[in-house]
């Protein structure tokens, strides 16, 4: 299999480039990474509808992914509660090596061919839920274990990876492939691969928590209310949907715990 992923950079002999020669051509690669996405969204698309299906009477979505690929899964599931108001353990990632491999690289986790399945069986996934493999290569060995025992349950399966024709790609019944090509730095994943995952994550949880109705209008109004900042941001949504000064909005919105419920209460009136 070809992988454009570890192709050797387009630019030579870097540590004789300028820092702005430097900054200038990592940027350059980073804006090929919107297009190669764009090539994508009908498949994005189609995973959303096929996932959203799941989810809306009571399926979870699960991100697994070894180093970067899993990180950013983490971070996606991790932002939903508190972004959208869903409770924890409805967007759930998954890394090689547990916890600790969140800060640390922890050697030789992601070609454990059984440990995926392993990990997910903890929270008891099941024919309802939906699992993403992420996988820069598309052939992470712990990645792909474990969608080959979830297609085995009749779990929804897809993966984003950035290799055409990748083993994961194949294994998933929604492959989401944007080919980046080769890296500024060979091989080094963690740049535009990496860039193009977390876009498409961005995409996939965003629109599904809009369509699950974690939004109105184009506001976050079951955000949880975790600072002083998003705390000022609620009472000015809901001071935008309803008639009441600034003290009044902040108020209602300490009564009911979200601007949802402060507005639908005040409304009720």
């Amino acid at each position: 299999m070809r992988k454009t992923t570890e192709a050797s950079s387009n630019y030579e002999s870097l540590e004789n480039m300028s820092t702005a020669d430097l900054l200038s051509n990592i940027n350059k690669e980073d804006m090929t990474v919107p297009l190669a996405i764009e090539k994508e969204l009908p498949s994005i698309e189609a995973f959303v509808d096929a996932c959203f299906e799941r989810m809306k009477t009571g399926g979870r979505l699960f991100y697994i992914g070894a180093g970067t690929s899993g990180r950013l899964g983490i971070v996606d599931a991790s932002e939903c509660p508190p972004t959208f108001g869903v409770e924890h353990g409805i967007v759930v990632g998954i890394i090689a090596g547990g916890d600790t491999a969140i800060r640390k690289a922890v050697e030789f986790a992601e070609d454990d061919t059984e440990q995926g399945w392993k990990d997910l069986m903890e929270y008891n996934i099941n024919s309802n839920d939906t699992l993403v493999g992420i996988a820069a290569s598309g052939t992470t060995p712990y990645v792909l274990g474990a969608i080959e025992e979830a297609k085995k349950m009749g779990v929804l399966t897809a993966g984003i990876s950035c290799n055409p024709g990748s083993p994961l790609s194949k294994a998933v019944e929604f492959p989401m492939t944007p080919e980046v090509g080769p890296e500024f730095v060979t091989g080094s994943t963690r740049m535009k691969s990496g860039t193009a995952q977390k876009l498409v994550l961005n995409m996939i949880s965003t629109s599904l928590m809009i369509k699950l109705g974690r939004v109105k209008g184009n506001k976050m109004v079951d955000m949880q209310l975790s600072n002083n900042k998003l705390v000022d941001r609620g009472v000015k949504m809901i001071m935008s949907e309803i008639d009441v000064t600034y003290e009044q909005a902040a108020n209602l919105l300490e009564k009911h715990g979200s601007v949802r419920k402060a507005v639908e209460a005040f409304n009720l009136k």
